[in-house]
């Protein structure tokens, strides 16, 4: 744990760097920050990434005296998806399989992040997903565990992408989903505010998993959480954030849905960047991660 990717280093900075142009960060306002993030990514931390971008957050929340710096990009990526959400799902309940399009739509939201990037194009992404291959496809069991899951586990990632995971469960029509948010602010991840403004109580129960990093990091968790983690029949895990938090769980229930945004998640699950995977632990089935 302690040593952090230099990659993640470079992506991190990126995304601070973006927090001090549009905040007008002081230059001395900056050199605090960037001692604490030298002294965070030098080793001497244990944490995980999604840990040490949890405390690096707080401490910009706290020099800038800001608590959601993503408040306003994660308003317009509802505001936009549920545009999109008109749009689509009179299409996906007329499609020949209403589930495999749900499901790609549902990828398709994952490019809504603002958090590993400025802009985003996700009329772009759509028209990607719906002719793509993916990375790693396991839909197919996905579809089957589904039809035998007593409960579901929707691990949520970003605002604006909540919309297209709301499409995706009314679509699943499982008696038995809970959709789960951050507890708080973590970048532009996704919260009960976001929940609310998008109508995801009317498609599943909504709960928090009382932490606020940008990722699930189990230990963490509230006891909420834990408890519907550890009944849960079927886990779907959102976006990378929440891979790099249980991909080494090793867990047969997990299926990871996302979009492949850096080389380094590209070299874990073996795919490229940029390819969209459904992915599933199994150990006795090689061709999974």
């Amino acid at each position: 744990m302690g040593s952090i990717d230099k990659r993640c280093v470079a992506c991190i900075k990126r995304t601070y760097n973006r927090l001090f142009e549009k905040y007008n960060v002081t230059e001395s306002q900056q050199r605090i920050f960037l001692a604490f993030l030298e002294h965070v990514i030098s080793g001497e931390y244990t944490e995980s990434t999604p840990d040490i971008q949890r405390n690096l957050s707080k401490m910009l929340y706290r020099i800038i005296n800001i608590d959601d710096p993503f408040k306003e990009e994660k308003d317009e990526s509802n505001k936009i998806a549920l545009q999109l959400y008109d749009e689509w799902k009179p299409k996906v309940l007329n499609a020949d399989d209403p589930f495999k399009l749900a499901l790609r739509l549902a990828l398709a939201g994952n490019i809504m992040d603002y958090g590993a990037s400025t802009s985003f194009d996700i009329h772009k992404t759509i028209d990607k997903v719906l002719n793509s291959s993916f990375g790693i496809d396991k839909t197919d069991l996905l579809k089957q565990k589904l039809g035998s899951a007593k409960s579901v586990l929707y691990l949520g990632d970003n605002a604006g992408e909540i919309v297209f995971d709301r499409l995706f469960i009314e679509v699943m029509m499982h008696g038995n989903v809970t959709y789960v948010v951050k507890g708080a602010p973590a970048l532009n991840d996704a919260t009960a505010e976001d929940a609310v403004q998008v109508g995801m109580y009317y498609a599943a129960d909504v709960i928090s998993n009382g932490y606020d990093a940008p990722s699930t990091v189990l230990e963490r968790c509230s006891d909420e959480f834990l408890s519907a983690y550890s009944s849960a029949d079927l886990i779907i895990s959102k976006g990378q954030g929440n891979l790099e938090g249980l991909i080494n769980e090793k867990d047969p229930r997990i299926f990871f849905l996302l979009m492949v945004k850096c080389d380094l998640i590209a070299e874990i699950l073996g795919v490229v960047k940029g390819d969209f995977v459904v992915c599933n632990f199994n150990p006795h089935d090689s061709s999974n991660l």
